[in-house]
């Protein structure tokens, strides 16, 4: 019996989108294939104490060894998903569906004389054409209904049918116009047939041309005023389009394809498979493969090819693919002569196809973000990047904490800076910090890391000045102390702590700039380097050559980790300065008023109009405004030039009172981040 804590993956790595897991035995065989709404909970729900699981349960988690998923984009999905890999690999420990039960198909009976649609189970019948399986018998039976209105086939019974043709008269259907009525000769035999077949094609996919013929008709009844036409032609053509929604996991019957997918960042990359039979998903691989030289994604495809089907993988009738190899011709004659018979190697346009793309795009991204977090928890990968890091700056000793510190505007507004922290090579994200610029105005982004390392190391020197140390920290620094409080772990708070190596994110300029900052405040025991996104190279203070680390360095992976955490932290904290700001209205502006009040005095009002007009006496009676804040207030909005009334274009009226307030937006409050303060 296997312990289940030896396979059990880290909470944070799993995903909470919908999707399908499958349990494996120690020889790799699937032994369980489940569904999830989401797959975090469900997952830890198996890795509970063994005396709380069902008898079931507890067995198979004992016998398996290790489980794995897949992301899906909707529930309906995770359950087609799930049948198929049921049927493929027949799990011992999963319910076996005797007749298929659960999962019925959609058929049409065209062994008949006059064919008839249905909802069918079980095994498949000769002269039977089926499409399917659906997720519940009800959504087969709404698109029925829908396509009935264009389509009118019989649905009928038998014995419905034939007493039907006895009595002369027709079923309830038959007098809506939702079946052709062929029971009582309203239509022949052959022209039946043509609707089934109809439906059919409509169903396999070939709907463009119906859609066009009823646009038409459409047109043309309206053009000649029979507008009841026309409202019905066009009813017809909202059923149609609402029964085109399609399942993106089940193709139509006959696709034999296999999809490849490929999410990659600077050093890695990850590549998805999904192997389509019979309009099924009958399989998945995939892997994370180290990018050891410059490729691009069209190059990443044409390995993933070769690797794929180079070993004697079948190769099916198409190959959808995200980018095409830079040579195409030669790569689709080599698949083409190992199939034997031409093959499809394409991008995925429109339809069902590139929503499944869209699936395996999901999953490949998945994997690598998956990978990383396995990587990035390994501690003896974490201490060789960081012996790698100190080899290579020739470090006294390996950094155990580096702070990265990036800049972040758009056109020289809002113009921010981040500061983040990683301790043994892993984000500690209550030390992260958000700086605003503020020594100058415009676009400077050396300017910028200079003011940002200035202020950072200053609140250094004081913080160890507060806590004991000695420090002489420069008069006439905007930024206060916090004082000797402790965290968690007993170190003195927010920036007392110094790091051992200091990365900015940048080249020679930005490395210069937070030189510069250091030597003016006297600090020399802080390495310092900056890396370069464009080649991803480490510059040094004083050296006119960067450090350039290998690829498949564990080193250069983390530098790479830390600078984009703070690219990703300054990007977040700017765009939500930004959104404020274009928000933000006039009361924004008043001291000491927060977004309760502000909402408060504008449902008082009504608008911020009246709320203007308002007297120091008016706005005291609203329950929260003292006279002090409504004194402000009033100076405030009575300091303000009242912006222009809108006009509606329209009818050229005024615009007043009710539209002034939906125009007076509250600002949102901020969002949760690791830490408020801004230096």
């Amino acid at each position: 019996m296997a312990d289940p804590s030896t396979y059990r993956p880290a909470p944070g790595a799993i995903p909470t989108s919908p999707g399908v897991y499958r349990f494996r035995d120690a020889h790799g065989r699937v032994i369980y294939v489940g569904k999830a709404k989401s797959l975090r909970p469900r997952l830890s729900s198996y890795f509970q104490d063994l005396a709380g699981l069902h008898p079931r349960t507890a067995t198979m988690v004992t016998t398996a060894a290790s489980v794995e998923w897949t992301v899906v984009g909707t529930e309906v999905e995770a359950l087609q998903l799930e049948y198929s890999w049921i049927k493929e690999f027949d799990p011992r420990f999963n319910v076996k569906y005797r007749d298929d039960k659960s999962y019925p198909e959609l058929a049409v009976t065209l062994n008949e004389e006059y064919p008839r649609v249905q909802v069918m189970r079980g095994a498949h019948k000769k002269g039977v054409r089926y499409f399917g399986p659906y997720g519940h018998a009800w959504a087969i039976r709404e698109t029925v209904d829908l396509l009935l209105r264009v389509f009118p086939v019989r649905t009928c019974s038998n014995g419905v049918f034939k007493r039907a043709g006895q009595v002369g008269r027709p079923c309830l259907l038959g007098y809506i116009g939702k079946c052709a009525a062929p029971c009582v000769g309203k239509v022949s035999a052959d022209e039946h047939r043509a609707l089934a077949e109809d439906f059919c094609d409509f169903m396999a996919g070939r709907t463009g041309n119906y859609l066009r013929r009823l646009e038409e008709q459409m047109q043309e009844a309206a053009a000649e005023l029979e507008y009841e036409k026309a409202a019905r032609l066009r009813d017809d053509i909202g059923a149609l389009k609402r029964a085109m929604e399609r399942n993106a996991i089940v193709l139509a019957d006959a696709t034999d394809a296999d999809l490849l997918a490929v999410a990659e960042d600077e050093l890695e990359a990850a590549v998805q498979i999904f192997h389509v039979r019979g309009g099924r998903v009958r399989g998945q691989r995939g892997w994370v493969t180290d990018k050891v030289e410059d490729v691009d994604t069209a190059g990443l495809v044409e390995h993933a090819l070769q690797q794929l089907y180079g070993g004697g993988e079948s190769v099916p009738r198409e190959v959808l693919v995200p980018a095409l190899p830079d040579q195409v011709e030669p790569v689709r004659e080599w698949l083409s002569g190992l199939r034997g018979s031409q093959v499809d190697l394409r991008i995925p346009q429109r339809g069902d196809k590139k929503d499944l793309m869209a699936t395996v795009q999901r999953n490949a991204q998945q994997a690598l973000a998956l990978h990383k977090t396995k990587r990035a928890s390994d501690l003896t990968t974490r201490s060789r990047a960081l012996q790698e890091i100190a080899d290579a700056l020739e470090l006294d000793s390996v950094p155990l904490r580096i702070e990265c510190y990036d800049i972040s505007h758009l056109q020289g507004e809002d113009v921010v800076a981040s500061m983040v922290v990683f301790e043994d090579g892993l984000a500690r994200k209550s030390e992260y910090r958000r700086f605003q610029i503020r020594g100058f105005e415009g676009q400077d982004d050396v300017r910028s890391m200079h003011e940002v390392i200035s202020r950072r190391f200053r609140r250094y020197l004081q913080e160890r000045e507060q806590t004991g140390e000695w420090a002489v920290p420069e008069e006439g620094d905007p930024d206060t102390a916090t004082g000797g409080a402790r965290d968690e772990d007993g170190r003195p708070k927010r920036f007392a702590y110094p790091p051992q190596l200091l990365v900015v994110d940048g080249g020679q300029p930005q490395v210069a700039a937070a030189k510069r900052a250091l030597d003016e405040l006297g600090i020399d025991d802080v390495a310092l380097c900056g890396l370069a996104k464009r080649l991803e190279e480490v510059w040094l203070p004083g050296e006119d050559d960067p450090v350039v680390l290998p690829r498949s360095s564990e080193g250069l992976y983390l530098l790479q980790r830390v600078r984009d955490e703070a690219h990703r932290f300054a990007i977040s904290y700017q765009r939500n300065k930004r959104s404020k700001r274009l928000t933000a209205g006039e009361l924004d502006s008043v001291p000491g008023l927060g977004e309760t009040r502000r909402r408060a005095l504008l449902k008082h009002f009504g608008s911020l109009k009246k709320l203007r007009a308002a007297t120091v006496d008016e706005l005291c009676e609203v329950p929260g405004i003292g006279r002090r804040t409504a004194q402000t207030v009033a100076e405030v909005l009575s300091s303000r030039t009242p912006a222009a009334p809108a006009v509606n274009t329209a009818t050229g009226e005024i615009i007043e009172d009710g539209a002034e307030q939906a125009a007076e937006p509250v600002a949102a409050a901020p969002q949760t981040a690791p830490s408020q303060e801004t230096p």
